[in-house]
């Protein structure tokens, strides 16, 4: 009875008036209002404070720490879908779990502050649906950093297209890592960085266009301690871009293509821009900075990796330098 109870209230306060899939909150903007619906099996855990506003807030509670996964949802996170019309409307979320932004038709524009307003210090992932478009757009606020605004980690992914107007600050920026998947992604202009975001920024696949940044196509900065490159990435706060696959295109930016703090890795994927036109700068302690073609030392040199492995052919990063009786690590670019 308190579930249905706590239900009943939940639609009543956010103008929900049909069931949908378990795990889900859909929210359909239309104009000047939106309408929420809450899934009855999380209903305890996601409270609406704006009612039918388009200026949709929500909060996921503190205590929430996954649901029982379905088929679609593998990790029983909770899925936030995203859909319809708003020139004046906007997606606030508080959180302390990992959850799934999905953007099924989205056109929303917020012109006093971020599209997406993401208070969540886990990992989001930001999902465009196959066969949809979806754009957003901002407005001046000198407290927030992005038309997409994100305090933690962020996963753009989706087979869909999304495009970004950021008229305030950043594009699009995450507090945290930033990393790429099948997406189309689009940002057509931005008073400062078209992406900007900490810790790493990885590029695994899909399509990024990026024209009209005020600043830097990318940046990326390290957040807190170095802590050196990681397997699969995991906890690892570097500084680094890594692009394997995909497209980048990135076109009239006002000062560099892409900025790290850490080193900027194109392994794989297509760069449509000026790859020399790029700054990156070594953070780890004692690491030296050199170009390959400089690090001789009368044919004594050996290379190896972080792993110990040896290279017969020194490769762009960071690598362990060996002459004679002296060691050390440099970042070959």
């Amino acid at each position: 009875m308190k579930k249905i109870l706590l239900t009943m209230l939940a639609m009543v306060a956010c103008g929900a008036t049909h069931a949908i899939d378990n795990n889900t909150v859909e929210i359909v903007y239309s104009g000047t209002s939106a309408t929420v619906t809450i899934a009855d099996n999380i209903s305890s855990y996601v409270s609406c404070s704006s009612g039918t506003s388009s200026h949709v807030k929500l909060v996921q509670a503190s205590d929430f720490a996954g649901v029982d996964a379905t088929t679609s949802n593998e990790d029983g996170e909770i899925i936030y879908s995203l859909k319809g019309t708003s020139d004046d409307g906007e997606f606030y979320l508080e959180g302390s779990y990992k959850c799934i932004v999905e953007l099924n038709g989205l056109d929303l524009t917020n012109p006093s502050g971020p599209a997406i307003n993401i208070q969540n210090g886990k990992r989001v992932e930001l999902s465009a649906k196959k066969g949809t478009t979806n754009t957003l757009a901002d407005g001046a606020n000198d407290d927030y950093n992005g038309c997409y605004h994100c305090k933690g980690h962020t996963k753009l992914k989706g087979k869909g297209t999304l495009n970004v107007v950021g008229n305030s600050k950043h594009a699009i920026y995450s507090k945290e890592y930033i990393e790429v998947k099948n997406l189309t992604l689009n940002i057509t202009s931005a008073q400062k960085d078209a992406i900007h975001c900490k810790e790493y920024f990885y590029m695994e696949s899909g399509t990024v266009n990026i024209t009209g940044a005020g600043d830097d196509g990318i940046q990326v900065e390290l957040k807190d301690t170095y802590t050196g490159e990681t397997t699969d990435h995991e906890d690892e706060d570097t500084g680094n871009f890594y692009m394997e696959d995909g497209t980048l295109s990135i076109s009239g930016y006002g000062s560099k293509a892409v900025k790290a703090d850490g080193i900027i890795s194109l392994t794989g994927g297509t760069q449509n821009f000026d790859t020399t036109d790029i700054t990156e700068n070594a953070l780890a302690t004692g690491i030296e900075r050199v170009k390959a073609e400089g690090v001789t030392d009368d044919g004594t040199v050996e290379y190896y990796d972080l792993q110990g492995r040896r290279s017969d052919c020194p490769k762009s990063g960071i690598m362990v330098i060996k002459s004679g009786k002296t060691t050390r690590k440099v970042v070959i670019r």
